[in-house]
């Protein structure tokens, strides 16, 4: 995601184009980041800004800016930082062109995902199945769509980072069966935990450990989870961005080692 200066440089450059040109709004790479979405765009970081306008107006032609038409139905434009940005919805749509089916898969994760209020300040998604589902039939023919719904198919409610995403989609791409995300388990009497995903069945669970689980605070409470596990029978597979290089292979196999050493098969899933 994109460091608050960068954001914090980026509104005001956006600001007089949105606010001088009529029906102009940042849109693509500028409302990716503006949105402050995760996933990997190509040419997010350029310098350019990217202003789209209806296409019953002209073009935006101006030194730095790449302009682009298109239709624009009453939702898709928005108020966000006090500038007119397209909608989370749309920028995920309009920027199908360029990302991959996986950094697509991402970005839907994220809009799907059920917040935490207490650390959040908000209760809802960003966007339903259903929002993305009607961005894609109201735009049939846009370049890219056919990605976009190969994307929605693969989305689920539960990873909470775009690792967890990628992470799932490497399991899965691997005919591993597909985990369930973030649930709730209860491992002994009174002890809940609710691991990134997990394998019920198998009794396996699998965390994903960011930069932050090197702080010596986290590496404690990581160890007493870790031991929640042990002592109800459960083993926690631990990957960090160390396995998820090469195309995730070191991690799919630490968990593929756990899930057969409890007896699942790859004969079980066809």
């Amino acid at each position: 995601m994109p460091e608050a200066g960068e954001l914090a440089d980026l509104a005001p450059r956006i600001r007089p184009y949105t606010l001088v040109t009529e029906f102009a709004a940042a849109s693509h790479a500028s409302a990716f980041l503006l949105w402050q979405f995760p996933g990997f765009l190509p040419g997010k970081d350029e310098p350019l800004l990217h202003i789209s306008r209806p296409d019953a107006f002209a073009i935006m032609r101006r030194p730095g800016v790449k302009g682009h038409r298109g239709q624009f139905f009453a939702d898709e434009i928005v108020t966000h930082a006090g500038l007119l940005v397209t909608s989370r919805v749309r920028t995920w749509l309009d920027c199908s062109r360029k990302m991959s089916i996986e950094e697509l898969t991402v970005v839907a994760d994220h809009l799907l995902r059920m917040p935490r209020p207490d650390f959040e300040g908000r209760d809802a998604p960003y966007a339903s199945r259903a929002d993305l589902e009607e961005m894609l039939d109201r735009h049939r023919g846009t370049p890219g769509i056919r990605k976009a719904r190969l994307a929605l198919d693969l989305a689920r409610v539960g990873s909470d980072s775009a690792p967890e995403t990628r992470l799932r989609l490497a399991l899965e791409d691997a005919g591993l069966p597909e985990p369930l995300l973030n649930v709730p388990t209860k491992l002994t009497a009174g002890v809940v935990r609710q691991p990134d995903l997990s394998y019920p069945e198998f009794k396996v669970g699998v965390e994903y450990d960011g930069e932050g689980h090197s702080e010596a605070g986290q590496i404690v409470r990581d160890i007493a989870r870790e031991e929640d596990f042990d002592r109800a029978g459960w083993l926690l597979v631990r990957i960090s961005k160390h396995h998820m290089e090469n195309d995730a292979k070191r991690a799919v196999a630490k968990v593929k080692r756990m899930l057969l050493s409890r007896g699942w098969s790859p004969k079980s899933q066809k």
